[in-house]
């Protein structure tokens, strides 16, 4: 489906779905950035003290794929509402980000290297 909806349909569809429930009062910067990090970290929790092999496994294991599904969606969720709510525009703002890192990691350079462009 991702080729099928655009980002300002999912942020359309999360708005509906908070306006439905009068939850734009508890929607601050603050507290969806909080949102954003705490399901980020229940993702990462996931993943936590889990080797290569047991990861590939949960992976492959339809049950444990839909938990992180649902975890990378919730993060997702709180992104797509704190853009909403904040008048950001997410497509600008990847891409922004990207062509500052191309400057960042020249892909010459950085090809196969995960150090940090200032090391």
């Amino acid at each position: 489906m991702d080729d099928r909806i655009t980002v300002k349909e999912c942020k359309e569809a999360v708005k509906k779905f908070c306006e439905d429930r009068d939850w734009s009062q508890f929607h601050n910067p603050k507290d969806l950035a909080i949102g954003i990090s705490t399901e980020a970290n229940e993702l990462l929790d996931l993943f936590r003290f889990k080797s290569e092999e047991q990861m590939q496994r949960m992976m492959e294991s339809p049950e444990k794929r839909k938990k992180i599904e649902e975890e990378l969606a919730d993060t997702f969720f709180f992104i797509f509402r704190f853009a909403q709510m904040n008048g950001m525009d997410l497509s600008d703002a990847l891409k922004s980000k990207l062509d500052a890192n191309e400057e960042k990691y020249p892909k010459d350079e950085f090809r196969g290297s995960n150090l940090k462009y200032n090391e």
